[in-house]
């Protein structure tokens, strides 16, 4: 069965690339930051070389989208 042509072999394919990429590149996930290593790997998975085009293209693409955004962290006061 499939809703919207998401099938559960494509969850479970991508779910089991991004447990593999956690584990070779990072080794830990710390359960605060979830949402951002899922997002750069949607992204990849996204932008993969199948899809859209060459490296070249695919690198200034996401060098042009982070133009201007910042990673900060909350400090937390006593």
């Amino acid at each position: 069965m499939s809703r919207d042509n998401i099938y559960p072999n494509s969850i479970e394919g991508y779910l089991s690339i991004f447990k593999r990429g956690v584990k070779s590149a990072y080794q830990h996930c710390a359960k605060g930051h979830l949402q951002r290593y899922l997002a750069e790997f949607d992204l990849r998975n996204n932008h993969r070389v199948a899809i859209d085009g060459e490296d070249q293209e695919r690198a200034e693409q996401i060098l042009r989208g982070i133009i201007g955004k910042r990673l900060t962290y909350q400090t937390t006061h006593p």
